[in-house]
């Protein structure tokens, strides 16, 4: 049989979020046959409902933010040639809108690439047949069986709820409800102070609401790097944020014009709404992954190894779904590593230690690499420099005050973590990433030359005060 009338192998996809997406585009570059189930809309719950319309809110809020910040760079405002203190309107229900406009966007460009690459995408539901089929449900109820060499799950998460707190979507939310709200929230009590509920925090603070965040934890987002939660924590208190430590959430409810927040000490916090930000749980249930022999978590996660393969040889799975990082950079890069692994082309395993990730505050938080209290535990050998963002030049152009560029290195010199915590924090890791992917030490990134003034001459900084004398 001649090489153009070959079958070609065929992987199917169900979810077609980051991952699903990422593992179609490059199957088809790699010359399979791609089907892609999706029931939602390309882009799946990162793009439709969490992480891109979450991200723009946040983008709002900083530049409804940023306005009453502007009497601290001189700008000031003026009505009828009298000063008046600056105050901003928000509209809700069109800040909503544009939300979700944006997000509908993205998944739209993500469907054409889809179709430019050939990829059949099915509207519909799947679930596993055995480890070489998949069944589908299709809108109308109809069923379809397909078979395939490959199978890639990539179904992603939903948000955890609590029985003495369910949500309503009127008073008491999670963070899809939050896009049906037309009117900004007096007081909004956020259960949860891990990324979520810090983020939605931060959001709401800045937009006018008044906010009060619940934490079980000592701290705020216990899972950072200690330094970066305690600035984060002060920031949040210092621009009148309620922040209670130690407090876990007993009950939620509507009381028809507001919700009541009942503490386990007996407390009753009231206030206009509550966002439940208590975890998430994978979309695995009904996909008859443990008859098909995949092995999973007591939580429902599906085990996959660093090529993102499950316990069968040719079932993957990627993102939220799973045992790895619930980011969506995780997730994208676990859908193209499973496809050049089961069309064996050239597939780095998955280093979680290598990943960057961002925490959307205000400040950002980003982090990559070893940690400080990895080093502390003796895991790893190293030193820590921390250098606060005050003396750069740049921050104090752009009126920063709150913020540190944290760089860990191995006794060698070799960058091997790293912490940041300003605006933009997340881009402002990138070239610490690079470093820590690539081992470059120390004395390479010092010498590497940075823009001045610029917020990135602080790494530069950092990587000075790291140097090994080679007397």
């Amino acid at each position: 049989m001649s090489s153009s009338t070959q079958i070609k192998h065929h992987i199917v996809i169900i979810g077609g979020g980051p991952g699903g997406y990422e593992a179609a585009v490059a199957g088809s570059q790699l010359g399979a046959q791609v089907t892609l189930i999706e029931r939602q809309g390309i882009g799946g719950s990162a793009v439709l409902t969490d992480v891109v319309p979450s991200k723009a809110l946040i983008a709002t809020a900083e530049a409804a933010n940023s306005v009453k910040l502007a009497a601290n760079l001189g700008v000031s405002f003026t009505a009828n040639g009298e000063p008046v203190e600056p105050k901003v309107d928000l509209d809700l229900a069109a800040i909503n809108k544009r939300l979700l406009s944006i997000a509908k966007e993205q998944s739209d460009d993500m469907a054409e690439t889809l179709a430019k690459h050939g990829v059949t995408v099915i509207n519909g539901s799947g679930r596993l047949d055995g480890n070489h089929h998949v069944v589908v449900t299709l809108a109308d109820g109809s069923e379809e069986r397909i078979e395939a060499k490959t199978i890639i799950i990539a179904v992603g998460a939903h948000p955890r709820t609590l029985d003495s707190a369910l949500p309503d979507g009127e008073r008491i939310l999670t963070w899809l409800d939050l896009y049906n709200l037309t009117e900004l929230p007096e007081h909004i009590i956020v259960v949860g102070s891990g990324v979520t509920g810090a983020e939605f925090a931060s959001a709401f603070m800045s937009l006018g609401s008044k906010v009060t965040l619940v934490s079980s934890r000592d701290t705020v987002l216990p899972g950072e790097d200690a330094d970066a939660a305690a600035l984060i924590e002060k920031v949040f208190i210092r621009n009148g944020m309620r922040v209670l430590a130690k407090s876990r959430a007993d009950r939620v409810r509507n009381t028809g014009s507001g919700v009541e927040v009942t503490l386990s000490d007996g407390t009753v916090i009231s206030g206009s709404h509550a966002l439940m930000a208590v975890g998430s749980i994978p979309n695995t249930a009904g996909l008859g992954l443990e008859e098909a022999g995949i092995e999973l978590t007591e939580s429902g996660h599906v085990v996959v190894n660093k090529v993102a393969r499950t316990s069968r040889a040719n079932v993957y799975a990627v993102g939220d779904c799973t045992t790895f990082m619930p980011l969506a950079s995780v997730s994208a890069m676990q859908g193209r590593t499973a496809v050049f692994h089961t069309l064996g082309d050239v597939a780095s395993p998955t280093e979680i230690r290598n990943v960057a990730a961002n925490v959307f505050t205000s400040p950002e938080i980003a982090s990559v690499g070893w940690s400080e209290k990895e080093l502390r535990q003796g895991l790893v050998n190293g030193t820590v420099h921390k250098i606060e963002l005050e003396p750069n030049p740049r921050a104090k152009i752009q009126g920063i005050q709150d913020g540190f560029i944290k760089l860990i290195a191995s006794t060698g010199g070799t960058v091997i973590g790293g912490v940041v915590v300003a605006p933009n924090a997340s881009e402002l890791i990138y070239p610490i990433a690079i470093a820590v992917e690539n081992r470059l030490t120390v004395d390479q990134v010092a010498k590497t030359f940075a823009v001045y003034p610029s917020m990135s001459t602080s790494i530069s900084d950092a990587s000075r005060a790291l140097h090994i004398p080679n007397l």
